[in-house]
């Protein structure tokens, strides 16, 4: 097993190239959505359990049970 990251993508942030890897990629998704959540919690958009309650109805529309 080698420790070489795979690489998602290639930024240039003030004109030097950053390798951004998978696991990277998919920590800054993860920290940005559940920040989006919590504001819109905050902000009284939706509650918890509405979201509870959407993300089970994306998981049945979306995913099959194995049988």
């Amino acid at each position: 097993m080698t420790d070489e990251k795979k690489i998602a993508l290639k930024m240039i942030i003030d004109g030097v190239e950053k390798d951004i890897s998978f696991e990277e990629l998919a920590l800054s998704n993860n920290l940005a959505q559940e920040a989006l959540v919590r504001l819109l919690i905050e902000k009284k958009l939706f509650t918890p359990q509405e979201l509870l309650d959407i993300m089970e109805k994306v998981k049945k529309e979306r995913y099959r049970q194995v049988e």
